[in-house]
C-alpha cells in the first residue's frame, strides 16, 4: 500500500493551484493579473475578462480574505458529490480585487458576512489512479 507522503497529487482543476502540491501548508490560489488593467482573474488564463489583453502575469493570490456573502447547503446535491452536508458556500473577497466561489470550512451556524477566513489545500478524495485530488477551502480565520 502506498503511504499518504508518496502518494502523487493533482488539483481539483489544472492552472488553478500553485505546484508542488506538498506540503499542503505552501499550496495557493493562484490568479492572473493584466498587464493592460490591473484586472485579477482566478487562475491561469490567457486573456483578460475585463480588456481581452492578452499580457497576463500568474500570481499567487492571498492566503486571507473576508466573507463577502454565502449560503448554507443542508440537503446532498445530486450525482457524484465529494463533500458533506450541511456546509458553507460563499464569495471571499481577496485583497487582490477578486471575489472567490469557495466552500466554506467550519461550523456553518457561525459564518457571518465579513468574517476573516484564511485558505486551506486538502486531499478531497482519491482517484481511480490512487491519486490525492486537492481541493481548497477557505476556513475562519
Amino acid at each position: 500500500m502506498v503511504e499518504k507522503a508518496e502518494m502523487k497529487r493533482i488539483p481539483i482543476r489544472e492552472k488553478l493551484l500553485s505546484a508542488p502540491l506538498s506540503p499542503l501548508e505552501d499550496v495557493r490560489l493562484l490568479g492572473s493579473k493584466c498587464k493592460n488593467c490591473g484586472e485579477v482573474g482566478l487562475g491561469e488564463v490567457s486573456s483578460c475578462q475585463n480588456c481581452a489583453g492578452e499580457d497576463l502575469v500568474v500570481i499567487p493570490l492571498s492566503r486571507k480574505g473576508k466573507l463577502w456573502t454565502y449560503t448554507v447547503i443542508r440537503n446532498r446535491p445530486p450525482g457524484d458529490f465529494k463533500g458533506k452536508v450541511p456546509m458553507g458556500e460563499g464569495l471571499v473577497e481577496l485583497p487582490e480585487g477578486i471575489r472567490v466561489k469557495s466552500p466554506l470550512g467550519g461550523d456553518v451556524e457561525k459564518l457571518r458576512i465579513g468574517m476573516d477566513l484564511k485558505f486551506t489545500a486538502y486531499p478531497l478524495y482519491e482517484n481511480e489512479s490512487g491519486e490525492e485530488v486537492i481541493a481548497f477551502r477557505f476556513d475562519p480565520a
